[in-house]
């Protein structure tokens, strides 16, 4: 019986998960986890090695549900891609990214909304983590 136990799935509430502790670190993971997916990985629940509270799959049901209700038009889409795929924010600093900054922004506050709802994005994550 034992042996049964050691394989048995452990259900999401009995692992703990690690929350983001923003959108945009939510966001990068997702855009990380979708390239190694193009390269072929697989993904399991709770395989990883820091758990999280969601997979990729999630977070692009978001992104869609916020596009078909346009919150989030294309041109936020389309520099939530090119930035994510850089792995870094568009700089409100330098001219040619200001726009670009505006539509992150806008996005990643949308998004957030629903993450946050979804406890997957924890706000006062930095609060809970020195308790």
């Amino acid at each position: 019986m034992a042996v049964i136990e050691l394989y048995a799935h452990k259900s999401q509430e009995e692992s703990k998960t690690a929350p983001f502790a923003s959108a945009e670190e939510a966001w990068f993971w997702f855009i990380q986890a979708q390239a190694a997916r193009n390269d072929g990985a697989r993904f399991s629940m709770g395989l990883g090695l820091v758990p999280r509270p969601c997979e990729p799959i999630d977070i692009l049901k978001i992104l869609d549900r916020l596009h078909r209700q346009r919150r989030l038009l294309m041109d936020h889409m389309l520099v939530l891609r090119h930035y994510g795929l850089r792995l870094m924010p568009p700089d409100p600093n330098r001219v040619k990214e200001a726009r670009a900054h505006t539509l992150w922004v806008e996005a990643l506050d949308r998004i957030e909304e629903i993450l946050v709802r979804k406890g997957i994005v924890v706000t006062n994550f930095i609060e809970e983590a020195a308790e």
